[in-house]
């Protein structure tokens, strides 16, 4: 975590009025509303064009099997140092099937050993967009296995949560409760 307190501090239960609860959603009137989205709920209509767009890439829409998917998005929270993107996702990945093992050889990148040649090429292309924004002639040919829409997908799903970093950083988005800080994320 780059900071140690938000700069937007997150709405508490007792600020959360109807109009934020509606905005929130049947989602969360029975489980816990994360911080990010008592931040992001501060911006009425971003908080809801973010959660379309966003529930499109977390969706069967997104034409990437959801391991694949979580891959690439702890890879693209790592590659940013977001703390909180990585410790949300961990949890999300392991559900999606990703073993501890393949959770920790996501921070070593493409070149650790025990990836697919697919699998390897997916973390590259990550790699190459937050770092440069641009997947090489050579990356992009490494995909070929996928369909075309999949590699759409993949570049989106790659931005979206460079966005969702970039936002948790600069906001300061402290980690929920339940949630525990990698060590090599850390300042």
């Amino acid at each position: 975590m780059r900071l140690d307190k938000p700069r937007i501090a997150p709405l508490a239960e007792s600020e959360l009025g109807p109009e934020q609860r509606a905005m929130l959603g049947e989602r969360f009137r029975s489980g816990k509303i994360f911080n990010i989205f008592r931040t992001l709920i501060k911006a009425p209509k971003a908080y809801k064009a973010f959660m379309w767009w966003g529930g499109y890439i977390l969706s069967d829409h997104n034409d990437l099997p959801a391991r694949e998917r979580e891959i690439i998005i702890l890879r693209t929270g790592f590659n940013w140092k977001s703390g909180y993107e990585w410790a949300q996702h961990v949890r999300i990945g392991k559900d999606c099937g990703l073993t501890d093992e393949e959770i920790e050889r996501i921070k070593a990148g493409p070149d650790a050993p025990g990836w697919t040649d697919i699998e390897s090429a997916m973390l590259r292309a990550t790699d190459e967009l937050t770092g440069d924004g641009h997947v090489a002639d050579a990356t992009w040919a490494a995909l070929s296995h996928l369909t075309e829409k999949q590699r759409m997908d993949l570049v989106m799903t790659v931005g979206q949560y460079s966005q969702v970093s970039m936002l948790l950083i600069s906001f300061g988005v402290q980690l929920d409760d339940d949630l525990v800080l990698d060590p090599d994320l850390t300042a």
